[in-house]
């Protein structure tokens, strides 16, 4: 009843097409993002900005990376923290070997690294797919941290590896208080999140689907798989690398290689398996869960176990949390492939019908 297009009428191509084609979509959506940039910064706290929101933002904008290439063009990564640690690497030298460097175009600069990073480790995919895809992508993160490792002027001479940024400013606006690099992450994921969900609809995004369904059915109807996985590759790295930047420019401040290790493959490949593979807005879903659920089980489990009698320790939240984490992952694979988006989708088209039963 309070979901329906009665009466919505698209009287040109431009209306039909538009992201959002149902008025009470558009509405929630301007809600939604006038709630995030109004209400968020005078409701939440230092600790909220830093534990919550702005690794969400971060790990949303590096799902839809994945997502792009994992879930629209159906190539098997495990290469992305490989990715994040070559865009935040390159942003740090760009930034730091240029003098008076903006933040801006360092992290697409470092987006750029990533891409050329993950053009040369797409390769693979014109040959193998599958499991062979992910083994040989997953060899861009074992690369990727012997390079930094061992490379030192990566790291701008650090025997460790480790390095740092500070004086972040964006149009001679301070980047150092949680609330300003909430906003800045914040205008940064709409941004390039408007441009991927938009590429994604276009021809080259029909193309990464056609691949995805049946590579040689799209090469039959004149798709260039070379040119549409490459092209994937080359994409999603970009917006991975600018969400390593991101990860260790506003989130860690200093970082080492370790920060880009394989779980941060995993736990992105898991966004989009949890969020829903080949949907934007999953990213989103997958995120938020990836990011709330360990800070729900830190709170939940002591709680329950002085209710019940029981001392949880520490390493058993930590244990308690991948256990269920797994078993989260097995369901959704079995029960519903598509994710939450999918069930999110399920749930608007029976508010489209209801109360009707059909």
């Amino acid at each position: 009843m309070f979901y329906r297009e009665n009466g919505q009428f698209k009287t040109s191509y431009a209306a039909d097409q538009q992201i959002f084609p149902i008025t009470q979509d558009r509405t929630a959506i301007g809600l939604l993002v006038l709630f995030a940039v109004v209400a968020v910064p005078m409701l939440a706290s230092d600790y909220m900005f830093r534990a919550i929101l702005i690794p969400f933002l971060i790990f949303s904008l590096a799902a839809v990376g994945v997502n792009i290439l994992v879930g629209y063009c159906g190539q098997i990564s495990l290469g992305s923290g490989a990715f994040m640690a070559v865009g935040a690497y390159g942003a740090y030298n760009f930034f730091v070997r240029i003098p008076g460097m903006p933040l801006i175009p360092a992290l697409i600069l470092g987006g750029l690294c990533a891409t050329v990073f993950g053009i040369l480790f797409g390769l693979p995919s014109l040959r193998v797919k599958g499991l062979y895809l992910a083994v040989a992508t997953l060899a861009a993160q074992f690369f990727s941290d012997w390079m930094f490792l061992r490379v030192k002027w990566f790291t701008n001479d650090s025997a460790s590896g480790s390095v740092s940024v500070s004086n972040l400013q964006v149009f001679g606006m301070e980047v150092d208080s949680p609330l300003s690099k909430y906003l800045f992450c914040l205008g940064l994921l709409a941004v390039i999140a408007l441009l991927a969900k938009n590429l994604v609809r276009g021809a080259i995004g029909r193309e990464w689907m056609a691949i995805r369904d049946m590579d040689v059915a799209a090469a039959v109807i004149g798709i260039r798989p070379m040119y549409a996985k490459l092209s994937a590759f080359a994409v999603s790295s970009f917006i991975i690398g600018v969400a390593g930047a991101l990860w260790g420019f506003v989130y860690l401040g200093a970082w080492e290689p370790a920060a880009f290790s394989v779980d941060q493959s995993f736990k992105l490949l898991f966004m989009v398996i949890i969020g829903g593979m080949g949907s934007i807005m999953g990213s989103f879903f997958g995120a938020a869960f990836i990011v709330i659920l360990p800070i729900v089980l830190n709170q939940l489990l002591p709680v329950l176990g002085s209710v019940m009698g029981l001392e949880i320790s520490t390493a058993g939240i930590s244990h308690t949390e991948l256990m269920i984490f797994g078993a989260l992952i097995v369901w959704f694979l079995i029960v519903e492939p598509h994710g939450i988006a999918k069930l999110w989708s399920i749930g608007k088209q029976k508010m489209r019908l209801w109360p009707f039963p059909h």
